[in-house]
């Protein structure tokens, strides 16, 4: 999918603008070393708590790690809703969103 690698790409593309190695961001957002390599070359999404921790550890609101020039828009809207999976994903992306 088209989301999960230009979502990698950015996570990457932040991560290392802050400097961070993978293993130094891992233990930042609380995932396996493993777990980073895999979200930053587009092989899993991350869950919603990590989204949040990883917006966090970058300095960044939510959406700017969703911030992309090449994927039309209702695509993207498809393939969030799709990796969000069930209640207990959009409800806690929900709340980090508005700060609950």
């Amino acid at each position: 999918m088209i989301l999960k690698k230009e979502l990698g790409k950015n996570i990457q593309n932040l991560r290392k603008a802050k400097k961070l190695t993978q293993e130094k961001f891992a233990e930042l957002i609380g995932i396996d070393p493993k777990n980073v390599s895999k979200i930053e070359n587009g092989l899993n999404y991350p869950s919603s708590e990590t989204i949040s921790a990883i917006a966090s550890a970058l300095g960044v609101e939510i959406y700017e790690l969703f911030v992309f020039n090449s994927i039309p828009i209702e695509e993207m809207k498809k393939e969030i809703i799709n990796s969000l999976g069930n209640e207990k994903n959009i409800l806690h992306l929900y709340k980090s969103l508005k700060g609950f």
